[in-house]
């Protein structure tokens, strides 16, 4: 639904046309199936939003291509459009027009007949909490609001690819449970989705797949669960007693890859927990060990983001002093 290959972005400004251009997106591949979300990670200017502005043909790439649903983005821009929907970080509401009012307007500009808008307009209102102030002007709104109001607008087309910046930010906790259950909801309906945030465990909660952008490359491509035993390691587990360990650690140290222990609990990294879990807890019982939990440390993608970060950022200051 979404594929992007060698996107590349350079802008000019007045002062440098002779010279070196700012790379904002730099030789990024990437490729979103119907039914998917991928959520893009990265620090503020890493391209995010210039690379979502390239997908949704609002801007045409320095190099590279890019296909939305069947279409190219810059000989199909205006095809490409209608197929997209879009939410900003700065969505740029009128706010003295009503909220129905509002969605009507849209609804009309994506060629949607009166009925149809009305109807999609009432749907998302009911859908997002918003069935209340569907008359007020969008000056009353709070923030959080006009977030959500702006999303309905990139859904009131009912596009087949999504392009999502920050979608629950502002918005108190119900509304963004609200918001993120929407996105799940859509990706049942086989739309591509693309998410760019900085909320990590909205992220993991909802991608299935997850690219971490810096200085315009992608730097780390994959699933949570792969992205964590490529960068931190094999899992790491836990195993606690309701006795303690002892003058039994020593033998331990040759039974597993000890990497913290307590007096009555023990971590250890296994490459094969199921082989090392069963064959640990049965050496434990057989010495009258009374156990009470075995289990995974949950491991947060922020661990993988931040090591990702900080590796390319030594990546980078190495080179420069190389240079």
């Amino acid at each position: 639904m979404i594929e992007a290959i060698g996107l590349t972005k350079q802008f000019f400004n007045n002062a440098q046309q002779a010279g070196k251009p700012f790379t904002a997106v730099d030789e990024l591949s990437l490729s979103v199936k119907a039914g998917q979300v991928l959520a893009l990670l990265g620090p503020n200017g890493a391209g995010k939003t210039t690379t979502v502005r390239m997908l949704s043909a609002v801007l045409v790439p320095t190099r590279g291509q890019a296909s939305v649903a069947g279409y190219d983005v810059v000989k199909s821009g205006a095809k490409v459009r209608q197929m997209v929907g879009v939410l900003t970080e700065a969505p740029g509401l009128y706010l003295r027009m009503r909220a129905m009012e509002y969605l009507d307007f849209f609804g009309e500009m994506y060629g949607l007949d009166a009925a149809t808008r009305r109807e999609r307009s009432l749907r998302l209102m009911k859908r997002f909490g918003m069935a209340h102030v569907t008359e007020n002007r969008l000056s009353e709104y709070s923030k959080g609001m006009r977030q959500k109001l702006a999303l309905i607008r990139s859904m009131i087309h009912d596009p087949a690819v999504l392009l999502l910046d920050e979608p629950t930010s502002a918005m108190d906790p119900h509304s963004a449970k609200l918001v993120r259950d929407a996105i799940a909801e859509l990706r049942s309906d086989k739309r591509a989705i693309v998410l760019c945030t900085h909320n990590l465990p909205e992220a993991e909660q909802l991608a299935d797949c997850i690219a971490i952008i810096r200085r315009g490359r992608i730097i780390a491509q994959g699933t949570s669960n792969e992205l964590k035993a490529s960068l931190l390691g094999s899992p790491i587990m836990e195993i606690r007693s309701a006795s303690q360990l002892d003058g039994l650690l020593p033998e331990l140290l040759q039974q597993v890859k000890v990497v913290d222990h307590g007096d009555t609990w023990l971590r250890y990294q296994s490459e094969q927990p199921e082989r090392d879990n069963p064959r640990l807890a049965r050496w434990l019982i057989e010495r009258g060990m009374q156990i009470m939990t075995l289990s995974e440390v949950p491991r947060s993608l922020e661990a993988v983001y931040l090591k990702v970060v900080e590796e390319e950022t030594m990546q980078g200051t190495n080179e420069t002093q190389l240079g």
